[in-house]
C-alpha cells in the first residue's frame, strides 16, 4: 500500500491521522487501527502496511496528549483492584471516533458499510466501545490485548443490530497489564450478544506480536471476502 499522511485540517475530521490507501479492489473498504496509551498514530504503521491491499487503513491519533509523541484516549490508573479510568474522557473519545467515521466517506471515499475498527490495548478498548454501541458505524471490531469497558453497558446496541457485526479478540495469557481474564470476559459478553467472534489466546505478554498480527490480518481478509460475497 502507498502511504500518505493527513491532518484533521485537511478534511475537517476531528482527529489527526495517517492514511494508508488501498492498492486496488477494495470498493471503499476501510480499517481504523487505534494505538494504545502513551503512543501515537505511527506506532501501528507497519501493521497497517501489512493489511490486505484492498483496505484503506487509517491510523487516528488519540486526542489526549501526555507528553512528546505520547497520546491516548483516556486517563487510566492501574490499582490493586484493576484499572480505573476517566469515564468522561472515554465517552468523549468514543463520540469523537463516531464523528471521525462519519466523515470518512466524504474525505476518502470510504463505503459506510465497509468500515472496521480495531486496536491494541486502549485502542482495542475504544474499538469495542464503538463496535458495541454503534454497530451501524462498524461492520466489525478487533480487541487486541484490550478489554470491554463496563461503563458502556447501558449504551450497548440491541441484539438484532449486533448480530450483523463480528469481532476478533486476541490476548496473551502472560499479560500482566490487562490479564487474560479481560479477554475471557469479553468473549462471554460477545457470545451473550450472539456476535460471531474469532478468539485466541497466546503464550505472550501485553503485546501485539507477529503471530497475533498475522491472525488478525487473516481475520480481516476473511471479513473482506465475506463482504465481497466470496
Amino acid at each position: 500500500m502507498n502511504a500518505s499522511s493527513s491532518t484533521s485540517n485537511d478534511h475537517g475530521l476531528p482527529l489527526h491521522h495517517l492514511v494508508h490507501r488501498a492498492a486496488a479492489g477494495g470498493e471503499g473498504a476501510c480499517l481504523l487501527l487505534l494505538h494504545g496509551v502513551g503512543s501515537n498514530e505511527t506506532n501501528l504503521a507497519a501493521f497497517a502496511q501489512a493489511q490486505d491491499p484492498r483496505l484503506t487503513v487509517i491510523l487516528p491519533r488519540g486526542p489526549l496528549a501526555f507528553g512528546a509523541g505520547q497520546h491516548g484516549w483516556f486517563n487510566v490508573s492501574f490499582t490493586a483492584a484493576g484499572p480505573v479510568i476517566d469515564p468522561a474522557q472515554a465517552e468523549a473519545s468514543r463520540n469523537m471516533l463516531v464523528a471521525f467515521i462519519d466523515g470518512l466517506p466524504a474525505a476518502y471515499g470510504i463505503a459506510p458499510e465497509k468500515v472496521w475498527i480495531a486496536g491494541f490495548s486502549q485502542g482495542g478498548i475504544m474499538s469495542a466501545s464503538v463496535g458495541l454501541t454503534r454497530p451501524d458505524k462498524a461492520a466489525g471490531f478487533g480487541i487486541l490485548s484490550g478489554r470491554i469497558l463496563p461503563e458502556i453497558a447501558p449504551l450497548i446496541a440491541g441484539a438484532e443490530s449486533l448480530r450483523k457485526s463480528s469481532a476478533c479478540v486476541s490476548h496473551g495469557v502472560q499479560d500482566n497489564k490487562l490479564t487474560v481474564e479481560y479477554a475471557r470476559n469479553a468473549r462471554r459478553l460477545l457470545n451473550e450478544h450472539q456476535i460471531p467472534t474469532a478468539y485466541r489466546e497466546y503464550p505472550a505478554g501485553h503485546e501485539l506480536n507477529a503471530e497475533m498480527q498475522g491472525d488478525f490480518i487473516a481475520w480481516m481478509t476473511q471479513q473482506l471476502d465475506a463482504a465481497a460475497g466470496y
